[in-house]
């Protein structure tokens, strides 16, 4: 695969960024992607190793080292062919996905890794600069009608694969455009919207017909139907539609349960960084929680949280400060002991870089302010010992904040839609629906089934497609007693 001395002849190259001076001016993408030549030699880098870890790391299952071979022989048409079987998105995932296939390489035992995402970004980019992402419209329709309810990345590769095996599919979303957290909640300065719209239509051309502010289910609360304008009740789907599919995401945010998490000020990241996005879009948005001029914290040191952290950068915060409850991890992990999996290791995201204090181990105690509004936090420092979290004696400090932001996961789906559906739940408050054997994603209910978040709790990008491309094909086989879709 790609040179075979390769990997021992060139370096790791990874993509560029633009300089935190310039991308903190706006919220376009700056990341400088590889060009051919670099992507080349990366190509080169991917090792005849036998046994291709990076295939099991990637839950979508890339056939990676068949296209890094094929981009390092300047072969880009076949290439993007062998990207498109397994992944429907390449240009999501080549910009916003961890890699775990990087993790899983078997080159990064003892150097760095292959650069697997930048040369899978490289791809896409080539094959819509080139015109070779067409709709794939299917040649004989079965008159099967599906639903699909959300159009996150689950929903969006359900319904290409449905509508690409010749069914009638019909997404709902409840916001006012389609995309679900890749819509809204991730920055565009991350990825761009029009990556989106341009897969819509093709989705469009191929038979996808999207409903969008349209609310599926019942005795919903009132913050969630914000943006709807219209609700369809579960029954109606199941008389109109041969099959549902649930692709919602696990919208339920985690809370802060602390005395003065009442006051104004204090707000779940997902309340924060959609109206941003729908500013991006040129939407006029009443009352628009801003950073500007602000001291922001943000509690929680995962992805959602570094995405606060770009936002409040770019609205002008004076400062921001980012705590996680968990202890500081290691710089470099133990790659004898995690290899190939994922590793727990410190990561540092270009949204950090922009301008950020972190800190960890850290437990907030209680918000205080005047007036109704936040103004500091209460916070002390924790010890972790045999999983159990103390305080440590004497460690409470208090920082000002004006704007604390809640990025500490989320929980479950909402509980109504599969409460109205009538979908038994797991015991994390998930749709229960296996992936093993017969009636794969099926819920309890007939017809219906579930996939995504609303099925494994919050997960990746990259998961969620993969789930879609499953489900896609259990409810094509179950409408046509087998199927010729891939898993």
């Amino acid at each position: 695969m790609g040179k075979i001395t390769g990997f021992m002849e060139f370096q790791r190259q990874d993509e560029g960024y633009l300089p935190p001076a310039t991308r903190l001016k706006n919220y376009s993408e700056f990341v400088i992607p590889l060009t051919k030549e670099q992507a080349t030699i990366q190509g080169a880098r991917c090792m005849d190793c036998g046994i291709p870890f990076c295939n099991n790391g990637c839950p979508v299952n890339n056939i990676i080292p068949d296209w890094n071979d094929l981009v390092y022989r300047g072969n880009y048409r076949e290439a993007l062919e062998t990207l498109h079987s397994t992944n429907n998105f390449p240009e999501f995932t080549g910009r916003i996905c961890p890699a775990p296939c990087e993790a899983a390489c078997t080159l990064g035992i003892h150097e760095a890794p292959v650069g697997i995402k930048s040369i899978e970004h490289k791809i896409i980019d080539e094959g819509w600069e080139h015109g070779w992402v067409t709709p794939q419209v299917a040649e004989v329709k079965t008159g099967k009608k599906v639903a699909v309810v959300g159009s996150g990345p689950a929903g969006l590769a359900a319904a290409q694969q449905l509508a690409r095996a010749g069914h009638a599919v019909t997404v709902f979303e409840k916001s006012d455009r389609v995309g679900g957290l890749l819509r809204y909640g991730i920055p565009d300065f991350k990825l761009e919207k029009s990556h989106i719209d341009r897969r819509i239509e093709q989705m469009q051309a191929e038979g996808v017909v999207f409903r969008t502010s349209v609310l599926v289910g019942k005795d919903f609360p009132a913050n969630v139907n914000n943006w709807a304008k219209e609700t369809i009740f579960p029954e109606d789907l199941e008389k109109d539609y041969d099959a549902v599919v649930l692709a919602g995401g696990a919208e339920q945010p985690r809370d802060l349960p602390v005395p003065g998490r009442e006051l104004k000020g204090v707000h779940f990241a997902m309340d924060f960084l959609p109206l941003q996005n729908k500013v991006n879009a040129g939407d006029k948005v009443k009352d628009q929680i801003k950073a500007t001029g602000k001291h922001v914290v943000v509690i929680g040191g995962g992805d959602t949280g570094s995405d606060c952290v770009g936002t409040s950068n770019r609205h002008g915060a004076a400062s921001v400060t980012q705590f996680e409850l968990m202890p500081m991890p290691p710089e470099q992990e133990n790659k004898p002991l995690v290899w190939p999996y994922w590793p727990t290791k410190l990561r540092t995201s270009s949204s950090h870089d922009e301008g950020c204090s972190r800190d960890w181990a850290v437990a907030t105690k209680r918000l205080e302010g005047k007036g109704g509004k936040v103004e500091k936090l209460i916070a002390c420092r924790v010890e972790w010992k045999d999983g159990k979290m103390t305080e440590v004696e004497g460690s409470e400090f208090e920082m000002k904040a004006d704007l604390v932001l809640l990025a500490m996961g989320f929980v479950s789906p909402v509980a109504n839609v599969l409460e109205a559906f009538g979908v038994d739940k797991d015991a994390r408050g998930n749709a229960k629906a296996s992936t093993d054997g017969n009636g794969c994603y099926q819920t309890n209910v007939p017809k219906v089934f579930a996939a995504g978040d609303v099925r494994r709790g919050q997960s990746l990008v990259v998961w969620a497609i993969r789930e879609g491309r499953q489900c896609a094909r259990a409810v094509d086989e179950f409408l046509m007693g087998s199927s010729v879709l891939p898993r």
